[in-house]
């Protein structure tokens, strides 16, 4: 998936997979899955996408800083 935000571009195909979480089971409208990745200038950011009833009911890129990055890590081992 590729979103540009405040000009600059954010891609899955080119950014490395960091750690991934994922919540509830396939087919569940509450279940999702969220990405880390980071870019090849360092930028970090955050892919989700799930059913109709989870954060992430529309796929979806956020961007995230580095320390939110690290928490982020953190609460996800």
């Amino acid at each position: 998936m590729k979103k540009v935000i405040c000009k600059v571009e954010y891609d899955t195909e080119k950014a490395e997979l960091v750690s991934k979480k994922i919540s509830g089971a396939f087919g569940d409208p509450a279940g999702f899955e969220e990405c880390l990745y980071r870019m090849p200038d360092g930028k970090m950011f955050l892919y989700g996408v799930g059913g109709e009833a989870s954060p992430y009911a529309e796929e979806t890129i956020k961007r995230i800083s580095a320390a939110n990055a690290d928490k982020w890590l953190a609460e996800n081992k």
